[in-house]
């Protein structure tokens, strides 16, 4: 299937809705409006359920919805991350973290992929882990923006020191995996 053809899947094409969705919740959030940045918030959560879903069940899986996704967690969480930091709700530290960890990321798959020294960038459970904390945490700053009297900071103050923890540790993994198998695929002269 060509590259056009791959962004008409249904799959694709909300995963496309998720990057559009990203400057209208910043824009949410810098006008003040919490609740229209909160119901964007889980608009793109669904959307994000629902590509997944229907890349199973239609057969539509592709090699573009393989990276257009990652690309639009990684998009939608850091420049959430970004925001949140400007307007003073999340610590400095946590954002560069967040932030150095998914640039990293996607800046190595990208140099592999270009290499065609490794394709297949699967996911670890600390990956997803850390991607699960830090959307919990961004619902809960978003939840108490709009609810202000629900006593959350407790639980966003836990969850960002989580974060500071787990998004060092995950990129550190996520490099070891990567680098050991960047080595099998030399030492058995294997190109993806």
């Amino acid at each position: 299937m060509n590259v056009l053809a791959q962004f008409r899947t249904a799959p694709n094409l909300l995963t496309l809705l998720r990057l559009f969705l990203v400057p209208f919740l910043v824009i949410e959030i810098f006008d003040g409006n919490w609740s229209g940045a909160f119901i964007l918030f889980v608009a793109a959560g669904i959307s994000d359920g629902l590509d997944g879903m229907l890349a199973r069940r239609l057969g539509q899986r592709t090699t573009l919805g393989q990276y257009l996704d990652p690309i639009a967690d990684k998009l939608l969480l850091s420049t959430l991350f970004l925001v949140v930091t400007h307007e003073g709700l999340v610590q400095r530290y946590v954002t560069v973290l967040v932030f150095s960890r998914d640039l990293g990321i996607l800046l190595v798959c990208t140099l592999l992929y270009v290499t065609n020294t490794l394709r297949d960038f699967p996911p670890s459970m600390l990956g997803k882990v850390n991607t699960a904390v830090q959307i919990v945490t961004v619902i809960l700053i978003l939840v108490q923006q709009v609810w202000t009297r629900l006593p959350f900071q407790t639980p966003i103050d836990l969850l960002l020191r989580a974060i500071s923890v787990i998004a060092p540790c995950s990129a550190v993994q996520y490099a070891w995996v990567v680098a050991r198998r960047v080595q099998e695929r030399a030492a058995n002269g294997v190109a993806s």
